[in-house]
């Protein structure tokens, strides 16, 4: 552990998930966290009813903070344009970005992952397993640069795909020190060619196979 433990922003994009946000929503606002957490959901201009969810949630819990994706700017991805609009409003002194549609957290999800995390951890990648949660740490963000430079590349599918999560690097949410979230955003929507990817690819299942 470090000597204080963290406080944590935990940052989501959505665009028309007005259903996941009813079912998976609460579970991140009902965390057991005492040093404290804030939940940044980012609306990307959604067009069905997730503005009433959010606003609904949002009067019954205090963790819960909202924002917008203004008129998109025709450079910037509007993923990451909103995740970076979620890394403003950010309080806390570590970042979590997840999503919506991952397997809803336990109560503990903010304890289990502030476990992992002593003084010499540069970054967190969480995967759900069906024997629970996998957490995986290096201790600079250029370490596990790879995982995300595969995992957010331009023209991806994201993180589709049920089998062998880990050993492929297709985590369910990364963890890192506030001071490092742009560095992270960097790595995002980056153009890979075959060769690089292969790379990738290799180089993550060489590492999750072998070592745990």
């Amino acid at each position: 552990m470090t000597s204080k433990e963290p406080s944590f922003s935990v940052i989501m994009t959505v665009f028309d998930n007005a259903r996941e946000l009813e079912a998976n929503l609460p579970a991140f606002l009902q965390q057991d966290y005492e040093p404290g957490y804030k939940v940044i959901v980012v609306d990307e201009t959604s067009t069905d009813d997730t503005e009433d969810v959010l606003k609904i949630l949002k009067q019954q819990n205090d963790h819960l903070y909202t924002t917008f994706l203004p008129k998109p700017d025709p450079h910037v991805t509007r993923r990451k344009l909103a995740l970076t609009i979620g890394v403003k409003a950010a309080t806390g002194n570590w970042i979590i970005l997840t999503d919506i549609t991952t397997p809803t957290p336990s109560a503990d999800w903010l304890k289990d992952v502030a476990g992992v995390i002593d003084d010499n951890t540069g970054i967190v990648f969480g995967y759900y397993a069906k024997k629970g949660l996998c957490l995986q740490t290096f201790e600079s963000i250029e370490e596990g640069s790879q995982f995300i430079r595969k995992a957010e590349r331009k023209h991806a599918f994201g993180h589709r795909g049920k089998l062998f999560r880990y050993q492929r690097g297709l985590y369910d949410f990364i963890a890192m020190p506030s001071s490092q979230a742009h560095q992270v955003l960097s790595f995002f929507e980056q153009d890979i060619n075959s060769g690089q990817l292969c790379g990738l690819r290799l180089s993550i299942a060489c590492r999750n196979l072998f070592i745990r």
